[in-house]
């Protein structure tokens, strides 16, 4: 898969804080995965983490030596998403801006999906 076919832009910054994240706490045969769960003060919470678990509908690409990994239920809420680092003290970390929340939390690590229109 090449860049343009993965859901997730991810940004200089952030793909830089997440090779230091791997070669900081990584171990051999993780990755990273990026995608959504159900949760949050908002509906739906992002997250951002290693893993070793692969599932039928991921969809990997590999960036700067690191792999990273979306699911395909994931992806649906999250294309067109860029992942962003912000080094900011407050509200700092990773962040996805996201085309698809309709709304979302203070915090930013949820969000309430736009509705899709049939």
């Amino acid at each position: 898969m090449n860049a343009s076919e993965f859901p997730i832009e991810i940004s200089v910054d952030a793909l830089a804080q997440l090779q230091r994240v791997v070669a900081r706490k990584g171990q051999p045969g993780q990755f990273i995965r990026l995608g959504v769960k159900g949760g949050g003060c908002s509906g739906f919470e992002y997250v951002t983490r290693l893993d070793d678990r692969r599932l039928p509908i991921d969809m990997s690409i590999e960036l700067g030596g690191i792999e990273i990994v979306c699911d395909g239920k994931s992806a649906e809420f999250l294309r067109g998403s860029v992942l962003v680092f912000t080094g900011n003290l407050i509200g700092g970390g990773f962040q996805f801006e996201n085309p698809n929340a309709a709304r979302s939390c203070g915090c930013g690590t949820s969000f309430t999906p736009k509705e899709k229109s049939s």
